[in-house]
């Protein structure tokens, strides 16, 4: 066939996207007039008997001060949003001998597929940018044999946050100690249990969250003894067609991605009833059959889901044929679990 003599039309970039593109381009200039250079934030990644995911973004940050622990100093939220992104970043990885050059994303995002032959288990790579110090991070690959997997929701499943509520998520994201954050009670019992009957299974921690507050987050599982998983969180601001993005079409769109790298797995998946994860989980259990394990749903108390914006459960999971529970923590759902076989008793 001919080649067509219309050029094909270029896709209209909203506005506010490319304004906020200028804006960090400015405070990018101005940083790098100050004597500050870019550097590499890691985020947990998976991967399998021969790729991994890799995540990470390309910042500018403020230096630490010597004499602070980084590990454990008290961060507030609004820390996590000074730091100025490095857009369409060039990022070395190393994975063994082997080094890859990716790009980062406008937001200087690194969520790229790379080749590499790993053993089972977590697995450590470096990355580095405009020749840097080289950054540690970490992927967790899956065996061949592994038939079982996790994807958790956070806000208000793991982490009470009632992140619906505008103002009260805007507290929480830019204002509060990341250390007076509250877990969700019996959770991380539950998840720990579930990662020790059924060794090798991988963990996948999945919010709408920006990627701004990923390392809170980290330090938050990490201090309340929840196992260590992948996290896939989202970026806030405007994409090239939306004002915002879609915290819907995130979850998605992952549960769809995760369902095609793992054609073999089931998953079993953990949210609540205060946003959408019980619709969500819904329309993945039924457009994907045979790739869930079961659903736990956590049921938000009264003044939690008033706070939340209301409850948006799913009357009918007929439809859906998989395992469905339900309970108001950890507890109530390690009952529900072991009443239908995913955990034993």
């Amino acid at each position: 066939m001919p080649p067509s003599s219309t050029t094909p039309e270029r896709p209209k970039v909203l506005w506010l996207a490319r304004l906020e593109y200028r804006f960090h381009s400015w405070r990018e200039r101005r940083a790098r007039a100050r004597g500050l250079t870019p550097t590499v934030t890691p985020f947990p990644g998976y991967g399998g008997p021969d790729w991994v995911r890799v995540l990470g973004r390309v910042m500018i940050v403020r230096p630490a001060p010597s004499s602070a622990s980084i590990e454990y100093e008290s961060v507030r939220g609004w820390r996590s949003f000074a730091a100025v992104p490095v857009g369409y970043a060039q990022v070395q990885i190393t994975v063994a001998d082997a080094v890859h050059e990716v790009v980062a994303d406008r937001g200087g995002v690194i969520d790229t597929v790379i080749p590499a032959h790993l053993a089972p288990g977590w697995q450590t790579l470096t990355m580095s940018v405009e020749g840097g110090e080289p950054v540690e991070t970490r992927v967790f690959v899956v065996g061949a044999d592994v038939r079982l997997g996790i994807v958790s929701d956070v806000d208000d499943t793991v982490m009470v946050t009632a992140l619906p509520r505008p103002l009260l998520a805007a507290w929480n994201s830019f204002v509060v100690n990341e250390h007076a954050r509250q877990p969700v009670p019996g959770m991380a019992v539950l998840m720990e249990r579930l990662v020790r009957d059924a060794p090798g299974t991988p963990v996948i921690y999945l919010s709408t969250g920006a990627w701004n507050v990923a390392p809170t987050l980290i330090r938050f599982l990490r201090r309340h003894l929840f196992p260590s998983g992948a996290v896939l969180l989202t970026d806030w601001g405007p994409t090239h067609d939306r004002w915002f993005r879609s915290g819907k079409a995130h979850k998605l769109s992952n549960l769809r991605r995760l369902a095609e790298e793992f054609p073999d797995m089931k998953w079993l998946l953990i949210g609540d009833d205060g946003q959408h994860d019980d619709e969500i989980y819904t329309t993945f259990a039924i457009e994907s059959p045979g790739k869930v394990r079961a659903v736990a749903i956590r049921r938000l108390s009264p003044a939690e889901a008033v706070l939340a914006g209301g409850r948006t459960a799913v009357d009918d999971h007929t439809a859906a044929s998989v395992p469905w529970v339900t309970g108001s923590d950890g507890a109530g759902l390690v009952e529900r679990l072991e009443e239908v076989g995913v955990l034993e008793r």
